[in-house]
Protein backbone atom coordinates (compact mmCIF):
# COMPACT_ATOMS: atom_id res chain seq x y z
CA UNK A 1 0.00 0.00 0.00
CA UNK A 2 2.74 2.45 0.96
CA UNK A 3 4.65 1.79 -2.26
CA UNK A 4 1.56 2.71 -4.28
CA UNK A 5 1.22 6.09 -2.60
CA UNK A 6 4.94 6.78 -2.83
CA UNK A 7 4.64 6.20 -6.58
CA UNK A 8 1.85 8.78 -6.68
CA UNK A 9 3.97 11.27 -4.74
CA UNK A 10 6.60 11.09 -7.47
CA UNK A 11 4.10 12.75 -9.79
CA UNK A 12 3.19 15.59 -7.40
CA UNK A 13 4.29 18.99 -8.76
CA UNK A 14 7.11 20.50 -6.70
CA UNK A 15 5.22 23.67 -5.91
CA UNK A 16 1.68 24.48 -4.91
CA UNK A 17 0.26 26.31 -7.89
CA UNK A 18 -2.76 28.26 -8.92
CA UNK A 19 -2.95 31.17 -6.48
CA UNK A 20 -4.97 29.37 -3.83
CA UNK A 21 -4.29 31.80 -0.98
CA UNK A 22 -6.65 34.77 -1.37
CA UNK A 23 -5.27 38.30 -1.28
CA UNK A 24 -7.41 40.79 0.65
CA UNK A 25 -6.63 44.51 0.35
CA UNK A 26 -3.18 43.60 -0.92
CA UNK A 27 -2.46 41.24 1.99
CA UNK A 28 -1.84 37.54 1.42
CA UNK A 29 -4.34 35.75 3.63
CA UNK A 30 -5.68 39.06 4.91
CA UNK A 31 -8.83 39.80 6.86
CA UNK A 32 -11.15 42.51 5.61
CA UNK A 33 -12.13 45.34 7.96
CA UNK A 34 -15.46 45.78 6.20
CA UNK A 35 -18.47 43.58 5.68
CA UNK A 36 -18.18 42.13 2.21
CA UNK A 37 -21.23 42.08 -0.04
CA UNK A 38 -20.68 38.72 -1.67
CA UNK A 39 -23.57 36.94 -3.34
CA UNK A 40 -24.09 33.25 -2.56
CA UNK A 41 -24.34 30.96 -5.56
CA UNK A 42 -28.07 30.29 -5.40
CA UNK A 43 -29.43 28.86 -8.63
CA UNK A 44 -33.20 28.97 -8.83
CA UNK A 45 -33.11 26.78 -11.92
CA UNK A 46 -31.20 23.93 -10.25
CA UNK A 47 -33.42 20.88 -9.73
CA UNK A 48 -31.82 19.42 -6.64
CA UNK A 49 -32.43 15.94 -5.24
CA UNK A 50 -31.47 16.10 -1.54
CA UNK A 51 -29.47 13.07 -0.46
CA UNK A 52 -28.76 11.96 -4.02
CA UNK A 53 -26.26 12.43 -6.85
CA UNK A 54 -26.92 14.06 -10.21
CA UNK A 55 -24.31 13.52 -12.88
CA UNK A 56 -23.14 13.19 -16.46
CA UNK A 57 -21.19 10.09 -17.44
CA UNK A 58 -18.32 9.96 -19.92
CA UNK A 59 -18.56 13.54 -21.18
CA UNK A 60 -15.42 13.14 -23.29
CA UNK A 61 -13.85 16.12 -21.55
CA UNK A 62 -10.40 15.76 -19.95
CA UNK A 63 -9.93 11.97 -19.71
CA UNK A 64 -9.63 10.57 -23.24
CA UNK A 65 -7.83 7.30 -22.50
CA UNK A 66 -9.84 4.57 -24.28
CA UNK A 67 -12.01 2.58 -21.89
CA UNK A 68 -11.40 4.82 -18.86
CA UNK A 69 -14.67 6.18 -17.48
CA UNK A 70 -15.45 9.49 -15.83
CA UNK A 71 -18.43 11.01 -14.04
CA UNK A 72 -19.10 14.64 -13.11
CA UNK A 73 -21.95 16.34 -11.33
CA UNK A 74 -23.43 17.16 -7.94
CA UNK A 75 -24.15 15.64 -4.58
CA UNK A 76 -27.12 17.49 -3.11
CA UNK A 77 -26.68 17.78 0.65
CA UNK A 78 -29.99 19.63 0.94
CA UNK A 79 -32.35 21.46 -1.40
CA UNK A 80 -30.07 24.53 -1.14
CA UNK A 81 -26.59 22.96 -0.89
CA UNK A 82 -24.95 21.18 -3.83
CA UNK A 83 -21.35 19.98 -3.88
CA UNK A 84 -19.60 19.55 -7.23
CA UNK A 85 -17.48 16.48 -7.96
CA UNK A 86 -15.52 15.10 -10.90
CA UNK A 87 -14.61 11.41 -10.73
CA UNK A 88 -12.10 9.57 -12.90
CA UNK A 89 -11.66 5.83 -12.88
CA UNK A 90 -8.20 4.42 -12.50
CA UNK A 91 -6.46 3.58 -15.74
CA UNK A 92 -5.40 0.34 -14.03
CA UNK A 93 -7.87 -2.09 -12.39
CA UNK A 94 -10.45 0.50 -11.24
CA UNK A 95 -12.58 -2.02 -9.34
CA UNK A 96 -9.72 -2.72 -6.93
CA UNK A 97 -7.69 0.49 -7.07
CA UNK A 98 -7.78 2.89 -4.09
CA UNK A 99 -10.20 5.80 -4.05
CA UNK A 100 -8.29 9.07 -3.64
CA UNK A 101 -10.09 12.27 -2.65
CA UNK A 102 -8.45 15.54 -3.72
CA UNK A 103 -9.04 18.91 -2.05
CA UNK A 104 -7.39 22.22 -2.87
CA UNK A 105 -7.04 24.85 -0.17
CA UNK A 106 -7.73 28.56 0.11
CA UNK A 107 -9.86 28.37 2.16
CA UNK A 108 -12.40 28.75 -0.61
CA UNK A 109 -10.40 27.53 -3.62
CA UNK A 110 -11.62 25.02 -6.17
CA UNK A 111 -10.20 21.53 -6.52
CA UNK A 112 -10.32 22.01 -10.28
CA UNK A 113 -6.94 23.69 -9.73
CA UNK A 114 -5.49 20.33 -8.80
CA UNK A 115 -7.31 18.60 -11.62
CA UNK A 116 -6.16 20.83 -14.48
CA UNK A 117 -2.89 22.29 -13.17
CA UNK A 118 -1.43 19.50 -11.09
CA UNK A 119 -2.30 15.80 -10.93
CA UNK A 120 -5.44 15.14 -12.96
CA UNK A 121 -5.94 13.14 -16.17
CA UNK A 122 -5.56 16.28 -18.29
CA UNK A 123 -3.61 19.54 -18.05
CA UNK A 124 -4.46 23.01 -19.26
CA UNK A 125 -2.48 24.22 -22.29
CA UNK A 126 -0.35 27.35 -22.14
CA UNK A 127 -2.95 29.35 -24.10
CA UNK A 128 -5.69 28.31 -21.61
CA UNK A 129 -7.93 27.23 -24.48
CA UNK A 130 -7.77 23.45 -24.23
CA UNK A 131 -6.34 20.51 -22.33
CA UNK A 132 -3.92 17.73 -23.14
CA UNK A 133 -3.84 14.21 -21.74
CA UNK A 134 -1.57 13.89 -18.70
CA UNK A 135 0.42 10.63 -18.89
CA UNK A 136 1.51 11.09 -15.26
CA UNK A 137 -1.98 11.49 -13.81
CA UNK A 138 -2.59 9.95 -10.42
CA UNK A 139 -5.43 7.95 -11.95
CA UNK A 140 -2.75 5.76 -13.49
CA UNK A 141 -2.92 4.02 -10.09
CA UNK A 142 -6.00 5.29 -8.23
CA UNK A 143 -9.61 6.25 -8.76
CA UNK A 144 -9.60 10.05 -8.42
CA UNK A 145 -12.42 12.08 -6.92
CA UNK A 146 -12.02 15.87 -7.08
CA UNK A 147 -14.43 17.75 -4.80
CA UNK A 148 -15.25 21.47 -4.77
CA UNK A 149 -15.97 22.31 -1.14
CA UNK A 150 -17.34 23.95 0.94
CA UNK A 151 -20.60 24.77 -0.80
CA UNK A 152 -20.07 27.94 -2.86
CA UNK A 153 -16.58 26.98 -4.05
CA UNK A 154 -15.89 26.41 -7.75
CA UNK A 155 -18.92 24.82 -9.41
CA UNK A 156 -20.58 24.04 -6.05
CA UNK A 157 -23.55 26.25 -5.25
CA UNK A 158 -26.09 27.10 -2.57
CA UNK A 159 -26.12 28.27 1.04
CA UNK A 160 -22.58 29.36 1.92
CA UNK A 161 -22.82 28.77 5.67
CA UNK A 162 -19.50 26.95 6.30
CA UNK A 163 -16.76 28.93 8.02
CA UNK A 164 -14.64 26.34 9.83
CA UNK A 165 -12.68 23.26 8.85
CA UNK A 166 -14.84 21.18 11.21
CA UNK A 167 -18.05 22.28 9.51
CA UNK A 168 -16.44 21.56 6.15
CA UNK A 169 -15.50 18.08 7.37
CA UNK A 170 -19.09 17.34 8.33
CA UNK A 171 -20.31 18.30 4.85
CA UNK A 172 -17.61 16.25 3.13
CA UNK A 173 -18.60 13.24 5.25
CA UNK A 174 -22.24 13.76 4.23
CA UNK A 175 -21.21 14.04 0.59
CA UNK A 176 -19.24 10.79 0.78
CA UNK A 177 -22.26 9.02 2.29
CA UNK A 178 -24.33 10.18 -0.69
CA UNK A 179 -21.57 9.29 -3.15
CA UNK A 180 -21.06 5.74 -1.90
CA UNK A 181 -24.79 5.09 -1.61
CA UNK A 182 -25.20 5.64 -5.36
CA UNK A 183 -25.34 2.39 -7.34
CA UNK A 184 -22.63 3.69 -9.72
CA UNK A 185 -20.11 4.09 -6.90
CA UNK A 186 -21.17 1.68 -4.12
CA UNK A 187 -18.59 -0.85 -5.31
CA UNK A 188 -15.86 1.42 -3.90
CA UNK A 189 -17.06 1.16 -0.28
CA UNK A 190 -14.51 -1.52 0.57
CA UNK A 191 -11.64 0.00 -1.38
CA UNK A 192 -8.81 1.72 0.46
CA UNK A 193 -9.55 5.44 0.81
CA UNK A 194 -7.06 8.31 0.79
CA UNK A 195 -7.40 12.02 1.49
CA UNK A 196 -4.96 14.20 -0.47
CA UNK A 197 -4.79 17.95 -0.10
CA UNK A 198 -2.42 20.91 -0.05
CA UNK A 199 -1.88 24.44 1.32
CA UNK A 200 -4.91 25.13 3.55
CA UNK A 201 -5.29 21.38 3.36
CA UNK A 202 -2.94 21.37 6.34
CA UNK A 203 -6.16 22.24 8.18
CA UNK A 204 -8.58 20.36 5.93
CA UNK A 205 -6.69 17.07 5.77
CA UNK A 206 -6.21 16.36 9.49
CA UNK A 207 -9.68 17.70 10.35
CA UNK A 208 -11.43 15.67 7.65
CA UNK A 209 -9.50 12.52 8.47
CA UNK A 210 -10.15 12.81 12.22
CA UNK A 211 -13.85 13.41 11.53
CA UNK A 212 -14.02 10.35 9.28
CA UNK A 213 -12.45 8.23 12.02
CA UNK A 214 -14.80 9.62 14.66
CA UNK A 215 -17.83 8.90 12.49
CA UNK A 216 -16.59 5.36 11.85
CA UNK A 217 -16.31 4.83 15.61
CA UNK A 218 -19.81 6.23 16.12
CA UNK A 219 -21.17 3.84 13.49
CA UNK A 220 -19.53 0.95 15.37
CA UNK A 221 -21.21 2.15 18.58
CA UNK A 222 -24.58 2.48 16.86
CA UNK A 223 -24.89 6.19 17.55
CA UNK A 224 -24.54 7.17 13.89
CA UNK A 225 -26.02 5.50 10.82
CA UNK A 226 -24.01 5.34 7.64
CA UNK A 227 -21.22 3.74 5.69
CA UNK A 228 -17.80 3.53 7.31
CA UNK A 229 -15.05 5.13 5.23
CA UNK A 230 -12.02 2.86 4.81
CA UNK A 231 -9.43 5.57 5.40
CA UNK A 232 -5.86 4.36 4.96
CA UNK A 233 -3.86 7.41 3.83
CA UNK A 234 -3.68 11.13 4.55
CA UNK A 235 -1.41 13.17 2.29
CA UNK A 236 -0.72 16.89 2.79
CA UNK A 237 1.39 19.07 0.49
CA UNK A 238 2.81 22.36 1.83
CA UNK A 239 0.16 22.40 4.52
CA UNK A 240 -0.61 25.01 7.17
CA UNK A 241 -1.29 22.80 10.19
CA UNK A 242 0.24 24.34 13.34
CA UNK A 243 0.72 28.12 12.84
CA UNK A 244 2.54 28.61 16.14
CA UNK A 245 5.26 26.19 15.06
CA UNK A 246 5.24 27.14 11.41
CA UNK A 247 5.11 30.93 11.20
CA UNK A 248 8.73 31.44 12.33
CA UNK A 249 9.67 29.43 9.24
CA UNK A 250 8.46 32.27 7.02
CA UNK A 251 11.03 34.57 8.59
CA UNK A 252 13.86 32.07 8.27
CA UNK A 253 13.01 31.14 4.71
CA UNK A 254 12.64 34.71 3.46
CA UNK A 255 16.30 35.40 4.25
CA UNK A 256 17.95 31.99 4.10
CA UNK A 257 16.37 29.97 1.31
CA UNK A 258 18.92 28.54 -1.15
CA UNK A 259 17.93 30.86 -4.01
CA UNK A 260 17.90 34.49 -2.90
CA UNK A 261 16.70 36.78 -0.15
CA UNK A 262 13.05 37.61 -0.75
CA UNK A 263 13.12 40.96 1.05
CA UNK A 264 15.57 43.39 2.64
CA UNK A 265 17.16 42.87 6.03
CA UNK A 266 15.00 45.68 7.46
CA UNK A 267 11.82 43.79 6.51
CA UNK A 268 13.24 40.67 8.18
CA UNK A 269 14.03 42.70 11.30
CA UNK A 270 10.50 44.12 11.48
CA UNK A 271 9.02 40.65 11.04
CA UNK A 272 11.14 39.31 13.89
CA UNK A 273 9.95 42.15 16.10
CA UNK A 274 6.32 41.62 15.10
CA UNK A 275 6.67 37.94 15.90
CA UNK A 276 8.13 38.30 19.38
CA UNK A 277 6.75 41.59 20.76
CA UNK A 278 4.40 41.53 23.76
CA UNK A 279 1.29 41.72 21.59
CA UNK A 280 2.96 40.19 18.57
CA UNK A 281 2.11 37.33 16.29
CA UNK A 282 3.44 34.60 18.60
CA UNK A 283 1.36 35.71 21.56
CA UNK A 284 -1.75 36.28 19.44
CA UNK A 285 -1.57 32.77 17.99
CA UNK A 286 -1.00 31.40 21.50
CA UNK A 287 -4.11 33.25 22.69
CA UNK A 288 -6.07 31.81 19.79
CA UNK A 289 -4.94 28.31 20.76
CA UNK A 290 -5.91 28.95 24.39
CA UNK A 291 -9.32 30.52 23.81
CA UNK A 292 -10.45 29.36 20.37
CA UNK A 293 -12.70 32.40 20.09
CA UNK A 294 -13.53 33.83 16.69
CA UNK A 295 -12.46 37.40 17.43
CA UNK A 296 -9.11 36.44 18.97
CA UNK A 297 -8.23 34.02 16.19
CA UNK A 298 -9.40 36.33 13.40
CA UNK A 299 -7.33 39.16 14.87
CA UNK A 300 -4.31 36.87 15.01
CA UNK A 301 -4.75 36.02 11.33
CA UNK A 302 -5.06 39.68 10.41
CA UNK A 303 -2.02 40.75 12.43
CA UNK A 304 0.30 37.91 11.44
CA UNK A 305 -0.51 37.97 7.75
CA UNK A 306 -0.28 41.77 7.58
CA UNK A 307 3.00 41.89 9.49
CA UNK A 308 4.75 38.62 8.63
CA UNK A 309 3.38 36.41 5.84
CA UNK A 310 2.57 39.08 3.27
CA UNK A 311 5.58 41.41 3.75
CA UNK A 312 8.07 38.53 3.70
CA UNK A 313 6.87 37.33 0.30
CA UNK A 314 8.22 40.49 -1.28
CA UNK A 315 7.64 40.72 -5.00
CA UNK A 316 8.22 37.01 -5.55
CA UNK A 317 5.69 34.35 -6.42
CA UNK A 318 4.95 32.58 -3.12
CA UNK A 319 4.48 29.31 -5.02
CA UNK A 320 7.77 29.55 -6.95
CA UNK A 321 10.15 32.05 -5.43
CA UNK A 322 12.50 32.09 -8.41
CA UNK A 323 9.87 34.05 -10.35
CA UNK A 324 8.83 37.64 -9.73
CA UNK A 325 5.19 38.66 -9.71
CA UNK A 326 3.16 38.34 -11.79
CA UNK A 327 4.04 34.77 -12.68
CA UNK A 328 2.31 33.77 -15.95
CA UNK A 329 2.46 30.10 -14.99
CA UNK A 330 0.36 28.08 -14.51
CA UNK A 331 -2.10 29.12 -17.24
CA UNK A 332 -5.52 30.28 -16.08
CA UNK A 333 -8.29 27.66 -16.23
CA UNK A 334 -11.36 29.88 -15.79
CA UNK A 335 -12.45 30.34 -19.41
CA UNK A 336 -11.81 26.71 -20.28
CA UNK A 337 -13.89 25.35 -17.41
CA UNK A 338 -16.81 27.64 -18.15
CA UNK A 339 -16.62 26.73 -21.83
CA UNK A 340 -17.14 23.03 -21.05
CA UNK A 341 -19.53 23.51 -18.11
CA UNK A 342 -22.64 22.34 -19.93
CA UNK A 343 -20.89 19.21 -21.21
CA UNK A 344 -19.80 18.09 -17.76
CA UNK A 345 -23.09 18.90 -16.02
CA UNK A 346 -21.97 22.02 -14.17
CA UNK A 347 -24.71 24.50 -13.26
CA UNK A 348 -22.82 27.46 -11.81
CA UNK A 349 -20.24 29.87 -13.21
CA UNK A 350 -16.82 28.64 -12.14
CA UNK A 351 -14.47 30.90 -10.20
CA UNK A 352 -11.09 29.90 -8.79
CA UNK A 353 -11.89 31.07 -5.25
CA UNK A 354 -15.01 32.08 -3.36
CA UNK A 355 -14.81 35.41 -1.56
CA UNK A 356 -17.86 34.47 0.49
CA UNK A 357 -16.37 31.23 1.77
CA UNK A 358 -13.01 32.85 2.46
CA UNK A 359 -14.70 35.65 4.42
CA UNK A 360 -16.64 33.10 6.46
CA UNK A 361 -13.37 31.41 7.45
CA UNK A 362 -11.61 34.72 8.12
CA UNK A 363 -14.43 35.76 10.46
CA UNK A 364 -13.94 32.65 12.60
CA UNK A 365 -10.14 32.83 12.50
CA UNK A 366 -10.04 29.18 11.46
CA UNK A 367 -6.69 29.92 9.77
CA UNK A 368 -4.98 30.28 13.15
CA UNK A 369 -6.51 27.23 14.78
CA UNK A 370 -4.17 24.33 15.51
CA UNK A 371 -4.86 21.19 13.46
CA UNK A 372 -1.92 19.35 14.99
CA UNK A 373 -4.06 17.48 17.57
CA UNK A 374 -6.22 16.11 14.75
CA UNK A 375 -3.09 15.09 12.85
CA UNK A 376 -1.82 13.28 15.92
CA UNK A 377 -5.18 11.51 16.27
CA UNK A 378 -4.95 10.29 12.70
CA UNK A 379 -1.34 9.14 13.13
CA UNK A 380 -2.21 7.28 16.33
CA UNK A 381 -5.09 5.56 14.53
CA UNK A 382 -2.57 3.92 12.20
CA UNK A 383 -3.40 5.91 9.07
CA UNK A 384 -0.39 6.28 6.77
CA UNK A 385 0.71 9.92 6.68
CA UNK A 386 2.61 11.59 3.82
CA UNK A 387 3.81 15.17 4.32
CA UNK A 388 5.31 16.89 1.28
CA UNK A 389 7.04 20.27 1.05
CA UNK A 390 7.97 22.13 -2.11
CA UNK A 391 11.63 23.26 -2.19
CA UNK A 392 11.01 26.30 -4.38
CA UNK A 393 7.94 27.56 -2.54
CA UNK A 394 7.76 29.85 0.47
CA UNK A 395 5.56 27.11 1.92
CA UNK A 396 8.60 24.86 2.13
CA UNK A 397 9.49 26.78 5.27
CA UNK A 398 6.55 25.18 7.03
CA UNK A 399 7.31 22.02 9.04
CA UNK A 400 3.90 20.45 8.47
CA UNK A 401 4.89 17.12 10.00
CA UNK A 402 5.37 18.62 13.46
Amino acid sequence: MRSLWVSLISFLPLAVRGGQIPIVNGVIGGVSNTTENFKPKFLNSAATTPGKLRYVQNSGVCETTPGVKQVSGYGDLTSTESIWFWFFESRSDPDNAPLALWFNGGPGSSSMIGLLQELGPCRITNDSKSVTLNPYSWNNEANLLFIDQPVGVGFSHGDTRVGTSQAAAADVWSFMQIFLADSRFSKYKANNLAIWTESYGGHYGPTFAAHFLAQNAAIDKGTVSGTKLNLKVLGVGDGLTDPLSQYPGYITYAANNPYHALVSSSVISRANSDWSSSNGCKNQISNCYATGTNSVCSSAQSFCNNRILSPLAGNWDVYYVLTQNPDPYPPDITNYLNSVASKIGAEATWTESSGTVYSNFAATGDWMHNSRPDLETVINAGVSIEIITAPKSIHSALPSSQ
